[in-house]
């Protein structure tokens, strides 16, 4: 395995990684804003008025799209295992 595959497979594992956690990040921001306005509007100004939906939409989103993560780091490992497999 030389330099060119080492670094091939780091970049491919950054944007997996960029990949699995933009959608999450995505309704975290969206629900934040949602809640901000929420907040602007009515002058509540409760700071765990905007950590728990935020919290709840997050695991929500976690957990419904769990399998298309566990999908997504299963190929890039085989991947990873038949590059291996190919060098021995």
């Amino acid at each position: 395995m030389d330099e060119l595959e080492v670094v091939d497979f780091a970049r491919e594992a950054i944007i997996l990684t960029i990949q699995l956690s933009a959608p999450i990040m995505m309704i975290g921001l969206v629900v934040g804003v949602i809640i901000a306005l929420i907040q602007a509007l009515t002058q509540i100004q409760e700071m765990t008025l905007a950590f728990v939906p935020k919290m709840m939409a997050i695991y929500l989103a976690i957990f419904l799209l769990f399998p298309v993560f566990a999908q997504s780091m299963s190929g890039f490992m085989q991947h990873i295992a038949d590059k291996i497999i190919s060098l021995g």
